[in-house]
């Protein structure tokens, strides 16, 4: 197969597993999801949504986390990892929200950047998954199966960005976004397929005989 021909079949084999394409992080409003992504970082959705029903039953708003010390957000969210840095970047943004957006997350992809703890990645989940943008957001996961997958040779995630809004149109950015997770937890995982084993794997390199080597994010 062709990239575009790869590309297409994905596209079509992911729509038949995933019709629907849930929000794997429980949230209630703009707010909680992107407390919840910045959360998720280096840490598992499920681990996030154990941890985010404490946090949130404390305040669900940036106004009433300005509230909630700095501490006690630390000892809530200590085990979803690098829980110090986090703790402070919920505290800090939730502060910039009030002082400068009326409490509310902005519906803008560079003001988000801007925030304490949010980089491009958790910005483009806030865009396409509460706002509904066209966003395609790469994280290690969906980095390892597009280089798996032959639709990338890019080193880091933002050239493997690039390369996936080339291929397909801007309309299935989303559901693709959460598709290709779901696919690479289910079939194509890190260790449960190394490109020789998955159905899209084989059938995009029916003759492929050795591991993939991906290259790190």
């Amino acid at each position: 197969m062709l990239k575009q021909e790869r590309a297409d079949y994905i596209r079509a084999t992911l729509s038949r597993l995933y019709p629907s394409q849930p929000i794997p992080l429980d949230h209630s409003n703009h707010y909680t999801l992107l407390v919840a992504v910045l959360l998720s970082a280096q840490c598992t959705d499920a681990r996030v949504n154990t941890v985010t029903p404490a946090l949130f039953a404390l305040a669900d708003n940036a106004a009433d986390m300005c509230h909630v010390p700095v501490d006690t957000i630390l000892g809530i969210i200590r085990p979803c990892g690098l829980s110090p840095r986090k703790s402070k970047a919920i505290a800090e943004l939730s502060q910039i929200l009030v002082d400068q957006y009326d409490g509310e997350v902005p519906e803008d992809m560079e003001a988000l950047e801007t925030l304490p703890g949010v980089g491009h990645k958790t910005a483009s989940v806030v865009m396409s998954q509460g706002f509904g943008h066209p966003a395609f957001p790469v994280d290690t996961h969906i980095h390892r199966l597009a280089q798996r997958w032959g639709l990338t040779s890019g080193k880091n995630v933002v050239q493997t960005e690039k390369d996936l809004k080339r291929l397909f149109p801007k309309e299935s950015w989303n559901a693709l976004h959460l598709q290709i997770i779901y696919y690479g937890r289910e079939y194509c995982t890190a260790r449960g397929c190394d490109g020789t084993v998955c159905e899209i794997c084989t059938t995009c390199y029916p003759r492929r005989k050795k591991a993939v080597v991906t290259q790190k994010a």
